[in-house]
This record gives structure tokens, C-alpha cells and sequence, in this order.
């Protein structure tokens, strides 16, 4: 069950980017082929944060443009921060990770 619902969850985060950023092809940001690398890792690293019980991965934006993902949101603590950190370098083909995340108790 815990499996079935993080692949759903990537599966909405995957079309949600997929419909979001389309435009990035168009205006020479990156290649048609690493656009869908990068939705690939986007999803990746949300799909991780689903099953991790100590992020809200709700609370989480993850972008990646050229392999490079950026965090944005609100954590509860400097460890749930991290640990969104932690997740998506860890992550096959991320080059680097720019977070973002606001610490809000």
C-alpha cells in the first residue's frame, strides 16, 4: 500500500511537471532529451521524499533543470530540511542541489 501510494504521488508530480515546465524546450533552456531526464529525476526525488516519514513532501517544490534540483518550500525543522537535502543528492544523476526550503515551525 505504502508503495502503491508513493508511485501515485510521483505519478502526479511527474504530469505535473511535465505540464508546468514544457516550455523550457522551447525557450532553449535544455534539450528535449534532458528536459525528460530532468522530469525523471524531479519525480525520483519526489517519489523519495513520499516514502520518507520524516518529510513533508506535500510541503516540498522540487524543480531540476539541467540536473540541477532546486528545494523550495516550508519545513517544520533544520532536519526535516536537510534530510529534503539529504534525499535529493542522493539521488541518481543530481549534480547539485540548490534548497531553498524555509524553516516555519
Amino acid at each position: 500500500m505504502k508503495y502503491a501510494r508513493a508511485l501515485a504521488f510521483a505519478a502526479v508530480a511527474g504530469m505535473t511537471i511535465v505540464t508546468a515546465t514544457g516550455c523550457s524546450v522551447a525557450r532553449n533552456q535544455q534539450t528535449a532529451g534532458s528536459y525528460i531526464d530532468d522530469a525523471g529525476i524531479t519525480t525520483a526525488v519526489k517519489a523519495k521524499m513520499a516514502e520518507d516519514k520524516t518529510v513533508a513532501a506535500t510541503s516540498i517544490s522540487v524543480e531540476t533543470l539541467n540536473g540541477t534540483v532546486q528545494l523550495s518550500g516550508f519545513a517544520k525543522s533544520q532536519a526535516e530540511k536537510n534530510q529534503a537535502e539529504s534525499i535529493a543528492r542522493n539521488t541518481n544523476n543530481v549534480r547539485e542541489v540548490r534548497n531553498s526550503i524555509v524553516v516555519r515551525p
